[in-house]
């Protein structure tokens, strides 16, 4: 941030337009003095004070409640002071402006986490949960980004550079000792400890990508051929006519999306155009555009129309999808064939994630959303779960390689110094998630996301 972190800040706490109540924030070594000139005195610490907020002719601009934070013991760990007046935006213009008069300047946003982070009183995945929690759109979300406020995530982080730290002080102790004659290929307790790593790095793994799901979004694109049912299925997830339904083939020419939430697990849906060779040019971009929306999905649910008399090989469709994309493929319009007639042609295809549902009859959706939960990992949306960011799954899945790296070059290259310094690398990307190790400008980048006042 431009500015310094030692001046003294300003900020409209209460979001915009007029309210019963509007509160006014300060932070920074001038508290005590802008409070004497503006309320004519400093409140008692961590009592409400009736006060009289005055301009510099002695004006009143409002009455209301005054309330002190002494350091270190604030939100940012700076002395602080919260005005409660009216929630008129006038007045709380009026407000701030005599407090820049006397010497404090408008907080960027987030500026008061980004204090309170440097101060430690938060790391900076406690940081960032306070902007999930004031953007939470449901009750599951806002229950994860409070566990992620509260330290759960920033528990199981430290749970595991502990143990990684540990893996790393043992073959270092190895390293420096040489007289002791060590053989860390063949020590138990030093294997033991980096597979432990390795387990608790893929269970955290787990659990953030279920939490990033939970904040961002699942992205799932619904595709197949003309026909096949898909803006219907789109409808049924929605639980409203999102999309226009006709028998003519082709209906859908461009990418329509919505977002629906699935037991408080928020997912984006798309509802994209038939695939198939046309030489309309209209429907030939909405085919065009339905692969790359394809190329970018989290899932695909491939939709066949169950009741066509077209041969359809389930191996050629996923063929016909992207590496690496999760496909799940729906047998739609299954209540016009008798279900021993589907049982007995796609049995063999029990491996694969097949499910037979009716967008008419609503067969099988009940289902399907629980399938979107599974492949979602948001098996138990209670458990525990905290939210994650994708700078979080970033770094944890490089942490994970270093951490593989570091087994490997312990058993196959016999080389103790590269797995300490493959163990020091993983450290360091772990760090980088709570701000123990990080850099100026992505602390910019985080904390410019926040609303102002927080």
């Amino acid at each position: 941030m431009g500015n310094s972190d030692y001046d003294t800040i300003v900020a409209i706490a209460t979001p915009p337009g007029r309210g019963g109540v509007g509160i006014v924030r300060i932070s920074g070594k001038q508290v005590g003095a802008i409070s004497l000139a503006l309320l004519g005195k400093v409140p008692k610490v961590r009592h409400a004070s009736l006060s009289q907020f005055k301009d510099i002719h002695g004006n009143v601009i409002d009455t209301g409640i005054a309330i002190y934070f002494a350091a270190p013991a604030s939100f940012t760990g700076e002395d602080v002071i919260e005005m409660q007046g009216h929630g008129g935006p006038v007045v709380l213009d009026l407000l701030v402006d005599r407090i820049v008069q006397l010497g404090a300047r408008l907080a960027e946003p987030g500026e008061f986490s980004r204090r309170a982070f440097l101060n430690d009183k938060l790391d900076l995945v406690q940081a960032e949960a306070i902007a999930d929690l004031i953007n939470a759109e449901s009750t599951q979300s806002a229950r994860a980004a409070m566990r992620s406020m509260q330290g759960e995530f920033s528990a199981q982080l430290h749970q595991l550079t502990d143990a990684l730290i540990t893996a790393r002080l043992h073959i270092e102790a190895a390293i420096d000792f040489p007289d002791e004659e060590l053989d860390l290929m063949k020590d138990q307790v030093l294997l033991q400890r980096l597979k432990h790593t390795l387990i608790l790095c893929d269970q955290i793994q787990q659990q953030a990508h279920a939490g990033s799901v939970l904040r961002e979004g699942l992205n799932v694109v619904i595709a197949g051929k003309p026909n096949a049912g898909k803006s219907s299925i789109l409808n049924c997830l929605a639980g409203y006519e999102a999309a226009i339904v006709t028998e003519v083939p082709g209906t859908t020419r461009d990418v329509l999306r919505e977002r629906i939430h699935i037991d408080g697990m928020p997912i984006h849906i798309l509802d994209t155009a038939g695939l198939r060779d046309t030489a309309d040019l209209v429907e030939a971009e909405g085919i065009k555009r339905a692969h790359a929306e394809i190329r970018k999905a989290d899932h695909v649910l491939y939709v066949v129309d169950a009741s066509s008399n077209e041969k359809f090989d389930i191996q050629d469709a996923l063929a016909s999808m992207p590496e690496n994309i999760n496909v799940t493929i729906l047998m739609n319009k299954c209540d016009l064939i008798a279900q021993d007639h589907l049982a007995a042609s796609y049995s063999s295809s029990h491996s694969l994630r097949l499910l037979f549902i009716s967008a008419v009859t609503k067969a099988g959706i009940d289902l399907l959303r629980q399938h979107l939960k599974q492949v979602a990992g948001f098996i138990n949306s209670e458990a525990g779960l905290f939210l994650a960011r994708r700078r979080h799954l970033d770094a944890l899945n490089r942490a994970r390689q270093h951490l593989q790296s570091a087994q490997d070059n312990l058993l196959n290259r016999h080389a103790g110094e590269l797995c300490a310094e493959e163990l020091r690398l993983a450290q360091n990307d772990l760090a980088e998630i709570t701000g123990e190790f990080t850099s100026e400008d992505l602390l910019g980048r985080i904390f410019s996301t926040f609303c102002i006042g927080k």
